[in-house]
């Protein structure tokens, strides 16, 4: 079928449904859906969609569109859930079970015929992080099921009309500050938990720190620092400790709410936000919170936030790590790195460096390096940071490494896994293996791996489209090894399981005994520095040049700006990436 997506952005779930019909044959194009209906009609014009698909969209489809082709609307929320905020509700009345429901646009908002609805489980993450997971996974499914009944021709689709959907029908209103709002005299940390998980990254809990108005991001349970409810008690590595009446809560990140007329304010690491509020306002300026460092190994009867944790099962050392957004700072990189140098003083055979589930990484810390004095010039430490960490991977010549993606991978993210000798992902995972849409040339050694592992010709047409790729192209083209099919909240365990079986087998020793020579090999034809050296010079340029369009598309990307049209290389439609290769 040839297929419309129309989107408010394209977010992570439409890029999923996007990479996953062009998977299985179907044409696809893209519409963001900007607030000009003009613009939506002369793409169906041009187009001539069979069916229009909206699996994010924050505003109504024209009656003129959904009554001239069948549009079918992504609801997060189950059979008979209405309204804007259903995932969010869920999330902080701490339900354990929703799901996804796929249905005909009509007149009224989420009441169109029922194509198809999928449960899910809610474990308790934060939204956007469910999203990814367990949302995405059960949208993915009804999204293709609807696809198949669309196509048979003989499906009628279920109206909310019978009895058995009536009665479960409830219309909720948008989740306000109001409701969302945390007593943190009265609240318990559970229910502050399911506040700040309920809008941990848009739009975030309003509330005040040192008289200063904030949206709080992420929350995190902390099972041994106490206080007075309310009072900040220690950092650790950008975030906060804050006191709770039984406990306590982590919160990595803070956004400080727009002034009139200001620009958009952005989230940044606790810490940094609190510092950046404080220059030339000495009033904002609160009392130095202690640091308290997390052990990099902690045992499972912590309940703590770390971003960085190291396990070790046998001959299998487990370095996961957790960057919110999936951006790395320089100071996510220098740790990420001193904690790999310590993961391989260990003596094991394999070694796993991955995120347990959601982001594995998206490359360099766009909204730090906004915040920053000197953008360039953190622009520049930021790079340098990430290509260190690829580095000490490509040069771990002793034991096998392992990347291993519990969730979505971007541009330094994607090339960071590459280095990795093999690249494990869970299914449902999307990667953008590409930097230009930010005006990038990259780096992280990306001319050196991603030409090994998928070839010269499609390295530079990957880079070039800047278009997501499924795990499932990805294992065919090379980018990945192995697709792990489990839930999210299973990969860590089957990662594992899978790496213990690679430590056990009888080849991996020679494996590993192999690659020093391999290494040695490429090194005389062309050495490593060469590459990074000249992937460097043309970043360089880049960061340091005022009107590159590097700055302004950073400065649009970190402030939300949308597009004025949907970009180019999305319009069209893109045709199957299925693999012709025998």
């Amino acid at each position: 079928m040839e297929i419309l997506l129309l989107a408010s952005g394209f977010n992570s779930l439409t890029q999923r449904v996007f990479a996953a019909l062009r998977d299985r044959g179907h044409s696809v194009a893209v519409e963001l859906a900007l607030g000009d209906d003009a613009a939506l009609r002369a793409a169906l014009a041009r187009l001539g969609p069979d069916l229009v698909i909206a699996p994010m969209l924050k505003r109504a489809i024209p009656a003129d569109v959904w009554s001239s082709v069948t549009c079918l609307v992504v609801h997060p929320g189950p059979l008979g859930d209405r309204g804007p905020s259903s995932l969010d509700r869920a999330v902080q009345e701490g339900r354990s079970a929703w799901g996804v429901t796929v249905l005909q646009a009509e007149a009224e908002m989420d009441a169109g015929p029922v194509w198809a609805s999928v449960e899910c489980e809610l474990p308790p993450r934060g939204k956007s992080d469910l999203y990814r997971g367990e949302v995405a996974d059960a949208a993915l499914e009804a999204v293709l099921l609807a696809v198949d009944r669309c196509a048979s021709g003989t499906y009628e689709p279920l109206s909310q009309d019978t009895p058995q959907i009536r009665a479960r029908v409830a219309t909720r209103p948008l989740l306000r500050q109001e409701e969302r709002r945390i007593d943190w005299q009265r609240d318990t940390t559970a229910e502050v938990l399911h506040r700040l998980r309920a809008a941990d990254s848009q739009p975030g809990v309003l509330d005040e720190i040192g008289g200063v108005e904030w949206f709080l991001h992420g929350g995190h349970e902390e099972d041994r620092l106490r206080g007075t409810p309310g009072e900040l008690l220690a950092a650790r590595t950008g975030a906060v400790c804050r006191a709770t009446v039984d406990g306590a809560v982590w919160i990595p990140q803070l956004r400080a709410r727009r002034r009139p007329g200001g620009p958009p304010p952005f989230a940044l690491p606790a810490t940094l936000a609190l510092a950046h509020a404080a220059r030339g306002r000495p009033e904002r300026r609160l009392p130095p919170l202690p640091e308290a460092p997390a052990a990099l190994e902690l045992g499972p009867e912590r309940r703590t936030w770390s971003d960085i944790r190291y396990q070790e099962v046998g001959e299998v050392g487990l370095l996961w790590f957790a960057f919110p957004s999936g951006a790395m700072s320089t100071h996510h990189c220098r740790r990420l790195l001193a904690a790999y140098r310590e993961a391989c003083r260990r003596p094991t055979s394999v070694l796993v460096l991955g995120s347990p589930r959601d982001f594995f990484g998206n490359g360099i810390h766009l909204n730090v390096i906004e915040a920053a004095p000197d953008p360039a010039a953190e622009s520049w430490a930021n790079i340098n940071a990430i290509d260190d960490v690829v580095e000490a991977v490509l040069t771990t010549t002793d034991r096998l490494v392992v990347a291993a993606l519990g969730g979505n991978a971007a541009a330094g993210g994607v090339m960071l896994a590459q280095a990795a000798d093999e690249v494990w992902c869970r299914r449902g995972v999307v990667l953008n293996p590409h930097y230009r849409l930010m005006g990038l040339s990259g780096s992280e050694y990306w001319t050196y791996s991603l030409p090994r592992r998928v070839g010269p010709a499609e390295a530079a047409r990957m880079l070039d489209a800047a278009l997501p790729v499924g795990a499932e192209r990805a294992l065919d083209l090379g980018l990945v090894d192995r697709i792990l099919g489990c839930a999210p909240q299973d990969f860590a365990g089957a990662v594992i399981r899978s790496a213990q079986r690679l430590a056990a087998s009888s080849g991996s020793q020679a494996r590993a005994a192999r690659k020093k020579a391999d290494l040695d090999r490429r090194q005389a034809e062309k050495p490593l520095h060469a590459y990074r050296e000249e992937e460097l010079a043309r970043m360089h340029a880049i960061f340091f040049d005022q009107d590159h369009p590097y700055h302004a598309l950073r400065r649009a990307f970190v402030r939300k700006e949308p597009p004025v049209t949907t970009p180019e290389h999305l319009r069209a439609y893109h045709r199957s990436a299925v693999s012709t290769s025998p």
